[in-house]
């Protein structure tokens, strides 16, 4: 190694050459990664339960992913879709109108990230309604730019010092159970008294699994009490898919598990997962909502980027082929298994909770306030026995779980042992 390229002066450089608002949880550098394992530019080795932040569900360099890549980058880079058009886009659009959940007509759209994705489902239920309001929940997670980051349901850090806020956004508690789905019912009606009639609401936005705000799963009966809000009241239902959708719940999107009961979004947000770490989002939509903007509305320069494209075709071939939803919900569960045999003797994990391989962890201290220090104690030691785990939650008092579907059941092994060692030693320590 060069030590000109060590951790420690890389850590100098970054300080030096970047702002501080681009919070960092590593203070090492990687190097390279193959599947669910990562080394950095000492070589050191790390076990990646973080994905780029539930990115690689297919894991760090899927051979089909890289064959994919390497083959569009010997055909062309970039044409600027709406400029020269491009095959590939528009097959990966009639695949995604298959594959996410309902049998009615649909169209998609593609763009460059999550947040951006999030603002043109935003455009589109705008065009479509007239309207004007939306409705999310508290702590919800849509993104940073400025609209995305006024639907976002927490402030610190990521509306400190940014505001004012776009105006007509209404938060309203999250429902992940029958207590907070009466608040949340009380909520609406306060909303629509007070605040504004359901007459200019556009839409009502949600994440069926909250990630950032602590993969809370969202109750049966209050997703069908939005989809029943939205058709009474001619509002949009917009279910954002970035972190829970490509194979995370056990099933390739999350609104699957709902669509037996015949509960279906009129707009689906997906990206993450969806191209494998290459920038990729889309929205896909009943068709009449999805052509209400008009030419020029939607798009972007880089939308859609053919490299991206590829990888996402790769993405939703190994998806269907090596059963990653399947295998995610089994992995999940042996994770859930490990955690809640941990309970007896670790009073501070006082649940565990999700839904397929979206798990989490949430510690508290004895008399029920959120434990934050816990949870970064656990976090600290298995970064340093080579485990890297990201935590969340309202509190920073829970720990997510988003190893790639793809890991080796002997690194899956592997990584919960150093999490059990970092719970017990945290335990221990009194953190």
């Amino acid at each position: 190694m060069n030590n000109q390229n060590s951790n420690a002066v890389l850590m100098v450089r970054k300080n030096a050459a970047t702002p501080r608002g681009i919070g960092v949880m590593a203070s090492f550098f990687a190097d390279r990664a193959d599947n669910a394992e990562l080394w950095d530019v000492q070589g050191q080795r790390y076990l990646d339960f973080a994905g780029g932040i539930a990115v690689l569900n297919t894991g760090h360099r899927h051979p089909k992913v890289v064959a994919a890549v390497q083959a569009q980058l010997e055909r062309f880079t970039h044409t600027c879709y709406q400029v020269v058009p491009y095959e590939s886009y528009v097959a990966l659009a009639e695949k995604l109108n298959v594959l996410t959940p309902g049998t009615h007509a649909k169209k998609t759209a593609f763009f460059s990230t999550g947040a951006e994705a999030v603002e043109n489902a935003i455009k589109i239920a705008r065009a479509a309604t007239g309207r004007s309001g939306v409705i999310a929940f508290g702590g919800a997670f849509h993104g940073r730019s400025l609209y995305a980051v006024g639907l976002t349901g927490k402030v610190a850090p990521y509306k400190t010092a940014f505001g004012p806020m776009a105006s007509e956004v209404y938060h309203v508690p999250y429902p992940s159970d029958e207590a907070s789905l009466a608040q949340a019912r009380e909520a609406v009606t306060r909303l629509f008294k007070y605040d504004i009639e359901p007459g200019r609401v556009a839409a009502f936005i949600f994440e069926p699994v909250q990630g950032e705000g602590g993969f809370h799963v969202m109750h049966d009966e209050a997703v069908c009490w939005v989809r029943e809000l939205c058709t009474e009241h001619g509002m949009v239902m917009i279910a954002d898919e970035v972190q829970s959708g490509f194979g995370r719940t056990g099933q390739l999107f999350c609104m699957a598990h709902h669509e037996q009961r015949g509960i279906t979004a009129d707009l689906l947000i997906s990206a993450k997962s969806m191209a494998a770490g290459l920038n990729l989002s889309a929205v896909t939509g009943r068709a009449a909502l999805m052509d209400a903007p008009a030419p020029g509305g939607l798009g972007g320069t880089y939308a859609g980027n053919p490299l991206a494209i590829a990888a996402a075709h790769a993405v939703i071939e190994i998806m269907l082929e090596e059963k990653l939803p399947a295998r995610g919900q089994r992995l999940g569960d042996q994770l859930k298994a490990r955690l809640h045999g941990l309970q007896m003797r670790l009073p501070q994990l006082t649940i565990v909770r999700g839904l397929g391989a979206m798990v989490a962890a949430e510690f508290r201290r004895a008399d029920g306030s959120p434990d934050s220090t816990f949870t970064k104690a656990v976090q600290a030691h298995a970064l340093a026995h080579g485990l890297i785990l990201l935590s969340c939650g309202m509190d920073a008092n829970v720990l997510r779980f988003l190893f790639p579907l793809t890991i080796a059941q002997t690194h899956f092994e592997e990584a919960l042992d150093i999490l059990e060692a970092a719970l017990t030693a945290a335990h221990t320590a009194g953190a």
